[in-house]
C-alpha cells in the first residue's frame, strides 16, 4: 500500500492505471477501522490495482482539489480520471465491486 504525497501520487495518475486514494486523517475514528480493509485490498490487488492513503492533514492540497470535506473518502481514478467515491465507512465489498467493475477498462501498459 502507497502513503501518497502530491509527487506521488500524481505520478500514479499519470500511469493511467485504476487507483484506489484513501482520503484519511490521523484523528478519525472511522478512518481507523477503514484502514484494515484498505490493507487488506492492497494486498489482494496489488499488481492490478494502485491502492493506497492520503493523509489529509499532510495532503491537504490534494484533498481541497478533489473537494475531499468529509473522511473517510474513497476515490477511484481511471486513466488519471475521477470515475467514482465513497463517503463515509463501507463494507469492504462495495470498494471490491468497484474495483472488480474497473479493472477490465484499464489502458494496456
Amino acid at each position: 500500500m502507497i502513503h501518497f504525497d502530491t509527487a506521488s501520487f500524481e505520478q500514479a495518475l499519470d500511469e493511467g492505471k485504476l487507483i484506489m486514494a484513501d482520503f484519511w486523517a490521523d484523528w478519525c475514528g472511522p478512518c481507523m477501522m477503514l484502514g484494515p480493509v484498505i490493507e487488506d485490498l492492497a494486498e489482494k490487488y496489488e499488481g492490478k490495482a494502485i491502492i493506497g492513503k492520503v493523509n489529509t492533514d499532510k495532503e491537504g492540497e490534494l484533498a481541497m482539489r478533489y473537494a475531499v470535506s468529509n473522511i473517510p473518502t474513497v476515490i477511484f481514478f481511471q486513466n488519471g480520471k475521477e470515475i467514482d467515491r465513497k463517503v463515509g465507512v463501507m463494507p469492504p465489498d462495495v470498494y471490491i465491486q468497484v474495483l472488480e467493475q474497473n479493472l477490465d477498462h484499464q489502458q494496456p501498459s
